[in-house]
């Protein structure tokens, strides 16, 4: 089965959107990306995996001048998994507020939840080599 048009945009318009709130320090929006029991991996930057929200907006709170001031998602990849669910893969780019700037690849589980799509499980991968490296 394929993942319509429409639901495609809200989908990629929801990965967006945490970006935007983030860089804004609107924290107190991620219900609007993420489901209230999210499962968030950093264990590839040694903070483990936060559950729910609230351990999600500590954590930024926590690293404060330390987060990235620019989160930026391309290369969308959407893929519909059984009972509706869609696994979604995309490239993230990190910029420091020193001018630095990261590579990460997000592994979203997303599902529909009282009519809106929201992140269910995140694992932001750290891009460690360049190809052929």
């Amino acid at each position: 089965m394929t993942i319509p048009i429409e639901e495609r945009v809200a989908i990629a318009e929801l990965i967006s959107l945490h970006g935007h709130l983030t860089d804004a320090g609107e924290l107190d929006r991620y219900d609007e990306v993420f489901s209230s029991d999210v499962v968030y991996d950093l264990s590839d930057f040694e903070l483990g995996e936060m559950n729910g929200i609230p351990a999600m907006q500590d954590a930024a709170r926590a690293l404060g001048a330390a987060n990235p001031v620019g989160h930026h998602v391309t290369n969308m990849i959407l893929d519909e998994a059984a009972g509706g669910v869609v696994h979604a893969r995309s490239k993230g780019i990190g910029i420091m507020a020193d001018g630095t700037a990261g590579s990460v690849v997000y592994d979203d589980v997303i599902e529909r939840q009282q009519g809106a799509w929201r992140i269910r499980r995140r694992r932001v991968a750290r891009r460690r080599r360049p190809l052929g490296a």
